[in-house]
């Protein structure tokens, strides 16, 4: 398995993946002067023959679908942290990783290629889209939706119900009682939109 992007957050997929006796092949990065990483080897990207199964291991969402487009010869894997909790009912697509003590409850959907990050937790019923990331201690409660896309920042709280459009940024910390459109940014409790942007991604 090749881990796509030599970076921290591909430091804490690789130990995901020896902690599921995956063999890491090596990374893959663009910057040719990072030669190994965790003692792993860090394979060019005009290395253009590379074939097999692989997770994209970095953080901005946006670059995250770049390259599943781009790279769409490999077989993109998900990787579940086993010491997340992780209902036996949610569906969870492929490229998505799931950190060391995330909870994800019943019925949950999750998109491709996202990330749960440490600690976060995602109560029952809740629907990810492709490319959404959810930082570390963020708190969905039941029924929420997040569209593709999506960055909720480290600590957020979101209530039960609300509908967070694609492409939206929700601050550190923000906590969201209202429904957020698609390209907002949004910050503070109550969360309240700073901008809009456009979203042609």
């Amino acid at each position: 398995m090749y881990l796509y992007g030599a970076s921290g957050h591909g430091k804490v997929i690789a130990e995901i993946a020896e902690d599921l006796a995956i063999n890491i092949t090596g990374f893959i990065d663009a910057n040719t002067s990072i030669t190994s990483v965790l003692d792993y080897t860090v394979i060019a990207i005009s290395a253009t023959n590379l074939n097999g199964n692989a997770v994209i291991s970095i953080g901005s969402n946006k670059i995250r679908k770049q390259i599943a487009i781009k790279e769409n010869h490999l077989q993109f894997i998900s990787l579940l942290s086993p010491k997340a909790n992780i209902s036996q009912r949610v569906v969870i697509e492929e490229g998505t990783v799931v950190m060391m003590g995330a909870t994800i409850n019943s019925e949950v959907v999750i998109g491709k290629h996202c990330i749960v990050n440490t600690n976060a937790s995602i109560d029952h019923d809740c629907k990810l889209g492709d490319f959404v990331h959810i930082s570390p201690n963020v708190a969905l409660a039941g029924n929420v939706i997040v569209g593709e896309g999506t960055h909720i920042g480290i600590g957020a709280s979101i209530i039960q119900g609300i509908k967070i459009g694609k492409w939206c940024t929700i601050g550190a910390g923000a906590v969201i009682i209202k429904d957020v459109p698609n390209g907002a940014t949004v910050v503070g409790n109550p969360g309240r939109i700073i901008k809009i942007k456009d979203i042609n991604v």
